[in-house]
């Protein structure tokens, strides 16, 4: 019977462990600890605040085109003319446009920046380059030469410029000799790039080939051009200042032409069409007028 006893005993020990497991008041820390971890409501309320700040997030979107707008009323700005133009070398006399043309784009796939226009000779002639010094120009002319590229090539000098021949930007002069540069490429099918790739007209390439014409240089787009200019309202043009519109629709710049006062302007107008001028007041353009900038003072 002795030997019984401790059995008995951790029995006895073994019960009461059992009931201190199963006792309702004995594991109360357990049953406060799981709520701890599948209770936090409040973390499942904070996905829906960032609503607000995407909406926030579009309103810069909207409000960046707002400095353009600013800048549009003629407030007084810093005063902005094109860079003048350096060296240029000028090559080709043709009869046919289509010649001088593919002489362009032949000089355009070597990296140049060219482009056509009717010589006072009545011939076709091509311009390209802007150098910096006369040694530069004649060495570039010398391995297109060498090339095969061009023939026989002249040197176009900054002095030989209207620009630079006594005229005084600012009192009309050089505006006066751009309006006359443009007129003299109505009629003149261009084909130089394009102000997009389904046109076969360029119209940022006229307004740089009548610029650089006249000893100023002007960036290569529609939309650099309208961005680097003075922007002007349409009550303060004069002669040589550049209209954009937008025609495309994106909203964005996609056309420019070239006031030359009396409501016109001139510019290439597309596909299968020649260099002409419209009237601003024509409902297509007026419909579609984006904005007006001045590279001149």
């Amino acid at each position: 019977m002795r030997r019984n006893r401790p059995s008995s005993a951790a029995g006895f020990l073994a019960c009461i462990c059992l009931l201190t497991l199963f006792l309702p008041g004995c594991a109360p820390k357990a049953r406060v600890a799981i709520p701890k971890y599948t209770r936090p409501v409040s973390y499942m309320r904070i996905p829906p605040a960032p609503a607000k700040p995407s909406q926030s997030f579009k309103q810069p979107a909207q409000s960046f085109k707002q400095p353009e707008q600013a800048a549009q009323p003629g407030q007084a700005v810093q005063p902005v003319q094109a860079e003048k133009m350096g060296y240029t070398i000028q090559v080709g006399a043709f009869t046919r446009v289509d010649n001088a043309a593919r002489l362009t784009k032949k000089l355009e796939k070597q990296g140049l920046e060219a482009f056509y226009f009717a010589h006072s000779s009545g011939l076709y002639k091509v311009r390209f380059g802007n150098y910096s010094s006369l040694r530069t120009a004649f060495a570039e002319a010398k391995h297109l030469r060498d090339e095969g590229v061009i023939d026989v090539y002249y040197v176009v000098k900054p002095g030989e410029y209207a620009v630079a021949r006594g005229r005084t930007p600012g009192k009309g002069s050089i505006r006066e000799e751009i309006v006359d540069t443009a007129e003299t490429f109505i009629g003149i099918p261009y084909q130089w790039g394009g102000c997009s790739p389904d046109s076969a007209l360029d119209c940022s390439g006229l307004v740089l080939a009548v610029y650089q014409l006249n000893g100023l240089n002007v960036p290569r787009t529609s939309e650099d051009q309208y961005r680097s200019g003075r922007q002007v309202m349409a009550d303060e043009l004069e002669k040589g200042d550049l209209v954009f519109f937008s025609t495309s629709s994106n909203g964005r710049v996609s056309h420019v032409g070239i006031y030359i006062g009396d409501d016109k302007f001139i510019h290439a107008p597309g596909r299968g069409k020649t260099i002409c001028s419209e009237k601003l007041s024509t409902s297509y353009y007026r419909d579609r007028f984006y904005g007006a900038c001045s590279y001149l003072r």
